[in-house]
């Protein structure tokens, strides 16, 4: 979260600057927001790492710009900038694409057909255009392609405002954000239970993001939040007149919570409504039927938007390795990665484990989805990970309707087919990853769940 002050990163539109050197990106950052925030220098190469800005843009609302490293840098460590620029592709929900004085050559039209292929909205800027024009044909060709230019000149701000309104235009509010996180599922005025633990990786004096952004939301949508302890279920649906429209557990307080519930109260976790507010719910049920393929020594992968230090019943480290390895009968292959790494191939994973995603925008775990989906490996969440091996996966998904229940019926009768020919042959290891005992004094992360 960005202190007090403003929407947390993961509810802005993420607005990348992109190009070759020199070609202005710092430049129209900093005239856009008003503020010396990047760096600007004649010689190339100054942006080395990607520069963020969060900022409100009418009619967009909260936003977060993006300056990046010349596409063409060269050299050993060019090579690591342009690679970090490539990064930032993944969470961009629209691409600024800047054409210094009308040049537009193989570095341009290669970032044009990236962002055409990922689906990403992008604006062609043509900068520093008091030093020269486009070419007449070009901009037929980009009009051609629905794809809306303009031309802008620095310090003066010319094409600034017309800038601003092309990219209000640009961008898809509901696809960018998603659907929203629960108040679609219960009616206005109905009473929402929350269960919040409060453990070892609970922070001091805080709630997690996802149990922040839920209230939020529930209190935003006119719905009555009742926010009570896992030992506390019972009692509080005893004091209530009339039982919650809805009861959302942290995923670890499942079967706990499972318990005190009557069958007859909806109940869900934080990380299923990220799952399907965050990704694509669809796709994480389709990736539980690979729980039930698991093999001792299969490599499975955990991945966490955040980066925190883990304490000793970490939920990603320890306790789903430990239960999933229960269920599957031997030791796992574990690898873990945290915040924006991400494996290149990921051919050599059975499955990919996510957490909820609460610190990500949108894109970037649409864009994780979709490179498993590519490489055939089943990805799916902690919550949907950890009901199912808790035997109550159909009624966490119960609140999201009979299609999302008779997709996961399906995928129990029709499990993912990717090649397993070496699976047998993988050394079976003897623990899944260690965690320090030290690290039980570590600062607990805000975004388990």
């Amino acid at each position: 979260m960005e202190g007090y002050r403003g929407a947390p990163k993961s509810f802005r539109v993420h607005i990348g600057i992109f190009g070759r050197r020199n070609a202005g990106k710092s430049s129209l950052l900093n005239a856009l927001v008003g503020q010396e925030v990047a760096i600007v220098s004649d010689r190339p190469g100054t942006t080395t790492d990607p520069v963020e800005k969060p900022m409100e843009l009418k009619p967009l609302g909260p936003v977060l710009f993006i300056d990046t490293a010349g596409i063409d840098d060269e050299g050993a460590l060019g090579e690591k900038r342009v690679e970090k620029t490539r990064r930032v592709f993944d969470r961009t929900d629209l691409a600024l694409l800047l054409s210094p004085a009308g040049r537009w050559e193989i570095f341009e039209e290669l970032l044009l057909q990236e962002f055409r292929d990922r689906q990403i909205p992008v604006i062609v800027v043509f900068s520093q255009a008091d030093l020269g024009q486009p070419p007449p044909e070009l901009l037929a060709r980009l009009e051609a392609l629905g794809i809306p230019w303009i031309q802008t000149a620095l310090p003066e701000g010319r094409g600034l405002d017309r800038l601003r309104e092309l990219m209000g235009q640009s961008v898809d509010l509901t696809s960018a954000l998603g659907p929203p996180i629960v108040i679609d599922l219960v009616p206005e005025g109905a009473t929402v239970l929350l269960v919040v633990p409060i453990d070892k990786e609970a922070p001091k004096g805080r709630l997690i993001q996802p149990q922040v952004q839920t209230l939020r939301e529930l209190l935003d949508g006119n719905r009555i939040s009742v926010v009570v302890k896992e030992h506390q279920v019972a009692d509080a649906l005893q004091r209530l007149k009339e039982p919650p429209a809805l009861v959302i557990t942290d995923s670890q307080a499942f079967a706990q919570v499972a318990a005190q519930v009557p069958p007859e109260i909806p109940l869900t976790s934080f990380s299923i409504l990220f799952a399907r507010q965050k990704g694509q719910l669809e796709e994480f049920v389709r990736g539980i039927a690979r729980l039930r393929e698991l093999q001792p020594g299969d490599r499975v992968l955990v991945a966490e938007a955040c980066t925190h230090h883990p304490i000793e019943e970490d939920i990603g480290r320890v306790k789903i390795p430990r239960w999933l390895e229960e269920f599957v009968g031997g030791k796992l292959d574990w690898h873990v990665v945290a915040g924006l790494d991400f494996p290149e191939d990921l051919q050599n994973y059975r499955l990919v484990i996510h957490c909820a995603a609460c610190m990500f925008n949108r894109r970037a775990m649409l864009s994780r989805i979709a490179r498993c989906s590519r490489a055939g490996v089943p990805i799916t969440n902690y919550g949907m990970t950890i009901a199912f091996l808790k035997g109550i996966l159909p009624r966490a998904l119960a609140p999201f309707g009979p299609k999302i229940l008779a997709l996961l019926q399906n995928t129990e009768s029709n499990p993912p087919q990717t090649p397993t020919a070496d699976r047998l042959h993988r050394p079976v290891p003897s623990s899944p990853t260690p965690v320090d005992p030290s690290l039980g004094k570590a600062k607990p992360s805000l975004c388990q769940s």
